[in-house]
């Protein structure tokens, strides 16, 4: 069994070690556009609106025909599936409406996934998306199409045990950006927005095969997922400045 298999298939809490655990590939974040302020804020509403609605509605937060709740929760904020996987096609889209760490005064944690991901960060005025992984980004810049370099520097892990350095290596999507963000499968990596306007839309593309590689008894986020820490921390381990 490799480390990024789960042990119990419906587990939505389940923790690996992270001392002895290696990355298998890398991340990868591509730089999209900019916009001004109150394009930004009109789309990060509109989509994070989406999100807020669908937690509202019975259609969405209750089981269809196909056993799907498509509104859901995870660490970083509440999701919404926009698209579910069906016959033919295995993946599905997801929205989610980020919430803002240093309001709730908590970070998520370090995790990664059993299938591969692809998500868009978008955010609005006066909000920024940490990203973090524990092994380094790489980062897309094609000269004269890129429109910005993000901010990356490295730090200490928070999520390590006592005695135990591992390093976390991070990037800041700035305020009023789209960057999108490549996930192989099994790569940690951890979001925290900082501020009250950050959405992601995101891309699944392995969503049914491994809910049948796994054993997995529907399709849920967090029984997709498996973390590297037992508990969530304050927002002192996710700070920016």
């Amino acid at each position: 069994m490799t480390e990024f298999m789960k042990f119990t298939p419906d587990d939505e809490n389940e923790v690996h070690d992270v001392v002895d655990f290696s990355d298998p590939g890398r991340c990868h974040v591509t730089p999209v556009i900019q916009l001004p302020a109150e394009i930004s804020l009109a789309i990060t509403d509109a989509l994070g609106g989406v999100v807020r609605a669908a937690h509202h509605t019975p259609a969405a937060t209750t089981q269809d025909r196909d056993g799907i709740q498509r509104a859901q929760t995870f660490e970083e904020g509440d999701v919404y599936m926009l698209d579910a996987p069906f016959d033919g096609f295995f993946a599905d889209r997801y929205l989610m409406d980020f919430y803002d760490v240093i309001d709730r005064d908590i970070c998520s944690r370090m995790h990664l996934h059993t299938g591969l991901r692809f998500v868009r960060m978008m955010t609005g005025p006066g909000t920024r998306i940490r990203v973090s992984s524990l092994s380094p980004i790489d980062v897309t810049h094609i000269e004269g199409v890129t429109p910005f370099r993000p901010e990356v520097f490295e730090d200490a892990a928070s999520d390590a045990p006592d005695g135990v350095h591992r390093t976390r290596y991070n990037l800041v999507v700035p305020e009023n950006s789209w960057a999108d963000m490549q996930i192989p499968r099994g790569v940690s990596h951890q979001f925290n927005a900082h501020g009250p306007h950050a959405v992601i839309d995101s891309v699944h593309p392995e969503e049914s095969v491994e809910t049948f590689r796994e054993r997995i008894s529907g399709y849920k986020m967090m029984a997709q997922t498996i973390f590297l820490a037992k508990e969530q921390p304050a927002s002192e381990a996710c700070k920016l400045d």
